[in-house]
């Protein structure tokens, strides 16, 4: 044992000449010996986005510089927070959707008392696009694929009998967002709550989906108008609401590399951030409230190389570019969701191991924030007990395994600190060419992101096609005959019936003239630059407006996108 003692301190005091020497001496000598008997299995390994990986990690792959720091300060590499895990849990955030507003406040309720710490609500395709119900553009798809709210009813529907001071809520949608913060803020009023004692998220993030989802209404321009009022608007009367959550998930998920994640969620920051200052908002008066999403994929070091880069890299960007001083205003924090494009139909049961070691790679990482999938959500959205073993996922992380008793336990590897280091130079290299080509607008109306994800998600599907990426079930191990039949979680064909019957009674009950005037006072707000659309948006929800009166109206000003095809 003093013997060990001794050579590892010897090995922890040699010069940069004597370690590079050694290691050029292990590898002509025991490796290349080695390797004469039993040759590696590949000529080349890279992760998963292509960085190329050494065969040893050493002292000599790490910066030589304090980058690394410590939890709580900057450059908040090894997380955002002093105590992290050991003062406060991740959230645990299971998302939830379908049918009617009181068809999800049910499941809201079993997860609640199954332990989530979070709330996390999917809404249908119609109220994602600004579709009411009976549009003919929602047929079919009322309450499918997530919960449908067409006005403030079905939203104090979805919340009944939930005290939303005691219970973090976020909502996934993006250009209709405003509009659902407008209804969440109505709702918190007619209960009596003091806004400031609301905690949680709307995603609101409008330009990755000109990047990745494509689900928009409106142009650019306006659309960053509306993103920066609700910024705004959350940063003078919701102390503790993120009115923002800046996503890199749904680009992994339209077939990006976990690189351009991280950098193309940083572009888009930068634009966010750009557009509140230049309407006269200092930065640190809305920063701290600036909140992300980024996914966890199958690349365990990659992913949890990337959360601690993506730190490091937005609080230099918000010290150095935008002259941040306060502390919070540098600080990253991210909700994370396990890959769902990971997974699979084929021997479906795998996919709880697929996110068990996903979820674990994005608490080693840091997350403020986590949803687990369900091993059938392949198929539907997920069924309950679907949802209880993912949420069974988290707490075995949380519980058993004991990693949240150190912050940053993997901080100090050679291997994750050089991948760190790696991720920080290329996103900083895609950030600066994002900036010579104008910066992220004229780069999405370019069409140079989508291109990039485009080629990116072509190359994965040939490496997927020719099994150099292994795909346990499809392309290795793959069973013969029919998968066990899987119990998918049910759709309701009475569903749009009743969602349009409570619309209608909604209308019916509403003062229509009251509402005109409002809809004609929305319509001048929204031409004036200066003006902030979200206090005209609340007094419509409560006047009984409906999503589409409201997308409507606004349609009339700003028209319609459509976007350029990139081949």
């Amino acid at each position: 044992m003093a013997k060990e003692k001794d050579a590892l301190a010897g090995l922890a005091g040699m010069t940069r000449e004597a370690l590079e020497q050694r290691l050029k001496d292990w590898e002509s000598g025991e490796l290349a010996d080695f390797m004469a008997r039993q040759p590696e299995s590949k000529s080349e390994y890279k992760t998963a986005s292509g960085l190329p990986l050494e065969r040893i990690y050493t002292a000599l792959d790490t910066q030589a510089s304090d980058d690394i720091g410590l939890p709580g300060q900057y450059p908040f590499t090894r997380g955002p927070y002093p105590t992290m895990y050991r003062g406060r849990l991740w959230t645990m955030r299971q998302i939830a959707g379908f049918g009617t507003g009181a068809d999800t406040n049910k499941r809201f309720k079993y997860l609640l008392e199954q332990g989530t710490t979070g709330l996390s609500t999917d809404f249908d395709m119609p109220t994602l696009m600004g579709y009411d119900s009976d549009h003919p553009m929602s047929r079919g798809e009322v309450g499918r694929e997530g919960a449908a709210v067409d006005t403030l009813a079905d939203m104090e529907a979805l919340f009944d009998g939930i005290d939303l001071t005691k219970i973090s809520v976020s909502m996934t949608i993006n250009p209709s967002a405003w509009i659902l913060m407008a209804m969440y803020v109505a709702v918190a009023q007619n209960r009596g709550y003091d806004l400031n004692h609301l905690s949680g998220t709307i995603q609101n993030d409008i330009l990755k989906e000109y990047i990745a989802q494509k689900e928009w209404i409106y142009p650019p321009k306006p659309s960053m108008r509306i993103v920066r009022d609700t910024i705004v608007y959350g940063a003078r009367n919701m102390a503790r609401y993120n009115a923002v959550n800046i996503s890199g998930y749904h680009i992994s998920e339209a077939g990006s590399t976990s690189l351009q994640e991280a950098a193309f969620t940083m572009c888009n920051a930068i634009a966010y951030v750009e557009e509140v200052v230049k309407a006269g908002v200092p930065v640190d008066d809305f920063a701290p409230r600036l909140s992300y999403y980024f996914v966890s994929q199958a690349d365990f070091f990659e992913e949890i190389a990337k959360f601690r880069s993506v730190r490091r890299v937005y609080a230099k960007i918000m010290k150095e570019r935008f002259g941040a001083k306060k502390p919070e205003s540098m600080r990253l924090r991210f909700h994370c969701q396990t890959a769902a494009a990971t997974l699979t139909k084929p021997q479906h049961r795998v996919n709880l191991m697929r996110t068990s070691y996903q979820a674990l790679a994005a608490v080693l990482g840091g997350a403020q924030s986590l949803h687990t999938n369900g091993l059938d959500e392949a198929f539907s959205i997920p069924t309950e007990e679907a949802m209880k073993l993912a949420l069974r996922t988290q707490q075995v992380i949380a519980d058993e395994t004991n990693v949240t008793s150190v912050i940053d336990p993997l901080g100090g590897s050679y291997y994750v600190e050089a991948l760190t280091d790696k991720f920080e130079k290329e996103i900083f290299a895609i950030i600066d060419q994002v900036d010579e080509m104008g910066g992220t607008i004229q780069a999405i109306e370019d069409g140079w992101f989508q291109k990039e994800i485009g080629d990116s998600a072509y190359d994965y599907a040939l490496r997927k096609a020719s099994g150099e990426r292994p795909v346990i079930g499809v392309n290795k191990y793959v069973e013969e005959g029919a998968d066990p039949k899987v119990e998918v979680h049910p759709y309701d064909p009475e569903t749009e019936k009743r969602q349009i019957a409570a619309l209608n009674k909604v209308r019916t009950e509403r003062d229509d003239d009251k509402l005109a005037g409002l809809l004609d006072q929305l319509k001048v707000i929204a031409q004036d630059e200066d003006e902030n659309i979200m206090p005209i948006t609340i007094d419509l929800v409560k006047a009984g407006a409906s999503m589409g009166d409201i997308v409507e109206a606004l349609r009339e000003i700003w028209g319609t996108y459509r976007e350029t095809p990139v081949i």
